[in-house]
């Protein structure tokens, strides 16, 4: 499991994972802001174990 950083902003909610650069999510509010960036690490993980292909 990764740990995040969660920030309220003027009008958003934003999140970010350290040991994944790239890896962020942005919602309405803090809850969704939670379920969106656990979408995000899970899509970022995917994404790094897929065989690269020229």
């Amino acid at each position: 499991m990764y740990d995040y950083v969660i920030e309220q902003g003027e009008m958003s909610w934003g999140a970010y994972v350290p040991e994944l650069p790239g890896c962020v999510a942005v919602g309405a509010t803090e809850a969704e802001v939670r379920v969106l960036i656990q979408e995000a690490i899970q899509e970022h993980l995917e994404l790094m174990n897929e065989p690269v292909t020229m």
